[in-house]
């Protein structure tokens, strides 16, 4: 890979990782940084060791690779003022890539940038990005869903790989429900963990014990799931058939609060589907 000059937009959680990440590899140069606030644009250089924190997108230099790490819904509204400033300056370069990182739109939502001969991509890092810290010593193996032209990704591909990434290819037009499996993989196990640890302080479990509870009944469950599947991992007594204690816990749950007994009883269905049938 030749030289690559590279622009952030967006200097959150996951526009630092990347940025941290990308100043390490020694064929790129970490250029500018634009944010919603100056401060934050600072912080991003500051925390990467690279680059340079601007204050609007009028002052970008041109660069190789851009890449927009901000909120899903600002991203079309990003592509239209970067193709604006494009647009009024002297790029003079091979049509620059553009890729960015939501999970949920896909990459055509920067189409604004088409009209300037841009190659566009999306890059969705399977990853929670709790910091950017922690992101950046996790990010090794991490897995990214790409999807878009086939020149842009023809650059991001071997790039995610320098960066320790396992990038994989994810359909355009899918990418929602994509998306939401993650959001289910994830996201909706914690919420699990905060019911788990609010109906054990409900039956009286003193709270180191429940937050104990939780770990230990985790880390099972992970090693399960990754050794015997979905299927031969379930347990309990919807996976048994105990068709009593699913409808009394129910009740007792819906008494306790409503919402969570709604969750518990729809659960219990789909687990027992999917021990009888191994799909839910």
């Amino acid at each position: 890979m030749s030289q690559l000059t590279v622009n952030l937009i967006g200097a959150g959680r996951v526009g630092q990782t990347f940025l941290s990440l990308l100043g390490g590899v020694r064929e790129c140069v970490v250029q500018d940084v634009q944010s919603n606030s100056y401060s934050s644009a600072e912080q991003a250089v500051r925390f990467a060791g690279a680059g340079r924190a601007v204050r609007d997108v009028s002052e970008l230099r041109p660069a190789g690779l851009w890449i927009v790490a901000v909120p899903d819904t600002r991203i079309a509204d990003v592509a239209e003022q970067l193709a604006e400033h494009v647009a009024a300056s002297e790029i003079g370069q091979e049509p620059p890539v553009a890729f960015h990182c939501s999970g949920f739109f896909a990459a055509d939502q920067m189409s604004a940038l088409r009209k300037s001969g841009w190659h566009l991509a999306s890059v969705h890092p399977v990853l929670t990005f709790a910091t950017p810290e922690l992101a950046v010593r996790q990010f090794n193996g991490t897995y990214c869903g790409v999807e878009g032209d086939a020149e842009a990704l023809e650059l991001i591909g071997p790039l995610l790989k320098k960066l320790g990434a396992k990038p994989f290819s994810i359909s355009s037009k899918s990418k929602s429900l994509y998306h939401a499996a993650a959001v289910i993989s994830n996201n909706f196990t914690v919420v699990l963990q905060a019911i788990a640890c609010e109906a054990w302080a409900e039956a009286g479990v003193p709270e180191d014990v429940a937050q104990q509870l939780n770990v230990t009944m985790l880390r099972a469950t992970y090693e399960n799931v990754s050794a015997e599947g979905p299927r031969n991992a379930l347990t309990g007594p919807a996976a048994r058939g105990d068709d009593f204690v699913v409808r009394k816990q129910g009740e007792d749950v819906a008494n306790w609060k409503p919402e969570v007994g709604e969750i518990y009883r729809e659960l219990s269905a789909l687990a027992r589907k999917l021990k009888t049938d191994g799909r839910i």
